[in-house]
């Protein structure tokens, strides 16, 4: 009988014991996961909405993951379990004081200083400690299963797909569950909650790896090889690809057919996913077959991001790119879980994972922006995913002189191709491409035995045929905010961002004394009814946060003063050459640009009251939410004069602002007008729909646009009201 009852003792503990540690790692991730939108939210209304903010927050949590990966790995290289356990219940129990999670009292943002290190020290101060003590929770969890006795302790590399099966639940639930349901505050305090209760995990997690279950300690174990820094290069490459391309993807869609709030989810999520898949025990295809896809895949995505299916997206192509990510992130990262170390450097794979993962969003963020004036880190991920799929081990020749040798041979047999190029005119490209298929036949049969050499020549093929593919804009170039185009159509030139056109000029007004708005500032719009009324013709002073390419600066009366409002320097770079567009340099020569983000800015003008302020800021596929909330709406009012006019230019694919501004216009007791105008591009191509709302304090504010017919009462749907704790974006998308 007492064997009959140890027996089941150990099998209950066989049971609890995994079941703990899932449950741990699971909260641990969540919450890890979570925090990260849940804080940027919090302070999105502080410190601006420019995407750079968001990307500068990703750089702070990859960066502090690392941190928290080399912690993990230091307490498990130096202090022996009890000890470990003691320590990081002191890391959780510091940063407590972070709870609930808010801004500083003490911080204030600087509109002179740098944003970029404002943000990092806000988020570093405000939840800094809680997500360092969260980042090192995946490593140091699966290491101490390894010491607790439990099924497979010998290879805890399963419990890090539970791991992300948290993270990927909190990265759904987040924008689908709690951000429409709850406010920030709310939230924030459900999370503390979640915090709080992982220390009690955390404790019985850490009690389970000393007892008496326990293996044997690592040194009673046979030793493990020990990585050398090949294999750590390994791993850390194996990290690179599926992040970079995984930003480099949403990076894609959201140039091509608009920058959701929410698209990043879907990348991120089957990249999460595919980590689930692959750190396990079961293989969904066989080595040969999945390698076949993925050669397939990276072709096809490589066509696609070098622009050779065409240089935009519809939705089938989205749907293949982002299935073709999610196959090629599912090869490198089984190729990952197939070079994991022994348990015994458990804490060492996973941080280099983390590093590598942090180089692929630092390549992406920081670094292409800056070498790149497209989206070309999209096609450099996949000509280094390609190498995923070679056979390196074994080799007479060395790798590196491999590549080279097979880069040179490459390059020679492109130099018919660039002859071709250089003597003969740009109308007979196809000639250049001949040849470089010509070249590609002759490294096929040079170099077929040796397949990486063959792939280097093939590569530098490519890049070659890239050079010479013709380029017919006027300018192209990037900044951290995005992609930027002028070229000439239709007998006008357009300034875009992806399929976005952010504004025209006729090439027939390069010599006019005043060139004509167009698009959705054309004088037969909303936009041109208000600035050609009698009420804009009173106004004094103007103001317009979104400077595109200026056209409402040719609706400028001699006795106004305007005033501009732009995040990126590089819009106001090409709004003001001449070269490009004129209407700032013609008709508001004197007028100044105020960089940075306009709540931001507005805000520190407390002096300023304007006639008329315009807000167009919101793009056709986008909503800068921070400047639609209430408190923003009050922002506005505040800095105009008592019968100045609110203008808010919200054309826009998917989303009815109208219904947020609607509930702000009720709850301030504002009068609202709204008008969809429809155009009349048939007749001319300058003259397209656009949907704009007017606020005012009263109806007489509004002058002769208060009996317009065109305008129509702006309406309260009855939603919640949004403001900086609560919006959901998910309730005004279009059906």
């Amino acid at each position: 009988m007492q064997a009959t009852g140890t027996t089941q003792t150990a099998d209950r503990s066989a049971l609890l014991i995994p079941a703990l540690f899932i449950a741990t790692i699971f909260l641990s991730a969540s919450l890890l996961f979570f925090v990260q939108p849940l804080f940027t939210k919090i302070v999105l209304p502080q410190i601006g909405g420019s995407p750079a903010i968001w990307t500068t927050a990703m750089l702070f949590f990859q960066t502090t993951l690392i941190a928290g990966y080399l912690y993990a790995h230091l307490l498990t290289g130096r202090l022996p379990v009890r000890a470990q356990v003691w320590v990081h219940l002191a890391v959780w129990a510091v940063a407590l004081v972070s709870l609930p999670l808010a801004i500083p009292a003490a911080w204030s943002f600087d509109p002179e200083g740098s944003a970029v290190w404002q943000t990092l020290l806000l988020f570093a101060a405000g939840v800094g400690l809680p997500f360092f003590a969260l980042s090192a929770n995946a490593p140091l969890i699966q290491f101490w299963y390894g010491r607790s006795g439990g099924p497979s302790a010998h290879d805890p590399y399963f419990l890090y797909g539970a791991s992300n099966l948290g993270s990927l639940a909190a990265l759904l639930g987040f924008p689908l569950v709690a951000e429409p349901l709850f406010g920030a505050t709310s939230i924030g305090l459900g999370w503390a909650a979640g915090y709080i209760a992982l220390g009690a995990f955390l404790l019985l997690s850490g009690f389970c790896a000393q007892g008496p279950a326990a293996i044997a300690p690592v040194a009673d174990r046979p030793a493990a090889e020990r990585p050398g820094m090949r294999r750590i290069a390994y791993w850390a490459f194996l990290a690179f690809i599926p992040s970079s391309l995984m930003l480099a993807v949403t990076s894609k869609i959201s140039l091509d057919l608009g920058s959701f709030p929410l698209i990043w989810v879907v990348p991120l999520a089957l990249y999460l996913l595919t980590f689930v898949l692959s750190f396990s025990n079961r293989r969904l295809m066989g080595e040969t077959p999945f390698r076949i896809v993925t050669a397939l895949v990276l072709v096809f995505m490589g066509l696609s991001f070098f622009g050779l299916l065409g240089r935009t997206l519809d939705w089938t192509s989205v749907g293949l790119l982002i299935v073709g990510f999610f196959i090629v992130a599912l090869f490198a990262h089984r190729k990952l879980y197939e070079a994991r170390p022994d348990a015994a450097y458990l804490t060492t794979f996973y941080l280099t994972m983390s590093v590598g993962g942090a180089l692929g969003g630092l390549f992406n963020s920081i670094i292409a922006p800056v070498i790149f004036d497209t989206l070309l880190e999209a096609g450099v991920t996949v000509v280094l995913a390609g190498l995923l799929l070679l056979k390196l081990d074994g080799r007479e020749m060395p790798l590196p002189r491999a590549l080279l040798r097979g880069a040179a041979i490459g390059l020679a047999a492109a130099i018919p191709a660039n002859l071709i190029a250089l003597l003969v005119v740009a109308e007979n490209w196809t000639s250049t491409v001949l040849f470089l298929l010509l070249g590609g036949v002759i490294c096929l049969h040079v170099l077929r035995r040796d397949a990486v050499q063959l792939y280097a020549a093939t590569v530098m093929l490519f890049a070659i045929g890239a050079l010479h593919l013709p380029e017919t804009s006027l300018l192209r170039d990037r900044s951290f905010f995005g992609t930027h185009i002028v070229a000439e159509e239709k007998g006008m030139r357009i300034y875009g961002n992806g399929t976005t056109v952010h504004g025209a000029q006729r090439l027939s007004d390069d010599n006019s004394a005043r060139p004509e708005p167009l698009y959705y500032y054309h004088a037969n719009g909303p936009m041109g009814q208000v600035m050609t009324s009698e009420r804009a013709g009173d106004a004094s002073s103007v103001g317009i946060v979104g400077l595109g390419v200026g056209s409402l600066a040719c609706y400028a009366r001699d006795h106004q003063y305007w005033q501009f409002y732009e995040i990126d320097a590089l819009v106001d770079k090409v709004a003001r050459t001449s070269e490009y567009f004129r209407f700032v340099n013609t008709c508001t020569p004197d007028a100044p640009t105020h960089l940075g983000d306009a709540r931001v800015v507005l805000a520190a003008q407390e002096e300023v009251k304007y006639d008329i302020l315009v807000i167009d800021a919101y793009s056709s596929d986008s909503v800068p939410v921070h400047l639609t909330t209430l408190e923003a709406v009050q922002l506005y009012m505040d800095r105009l004069a008592p019968d100045g006019v609110l203008v808010f230019h919200i054309s826009n694919r998917y989303y009815r602002i109208d219904r947020p501004l609607g509930r702000a216009a009720a709850e301030l007791g504002l009068v609202g007008r709204y008008q969809n105008y429809k155009g009349n591009a048939s007749v001319d191509p300058g003259d397209t729909a656009s949907v704009v709302v007017t606020l005012s304090r009263s109806k007489a504010a509004l002058g002769d646009l208060s009996e317009d017919p065109r305008w129509e009462p702006l309406r309260n749907d009855g939603g919640r009201v949004w403001t900086d704790d609560f919006a959901n974006l998910l309730s005004i998308m279009e059906r």
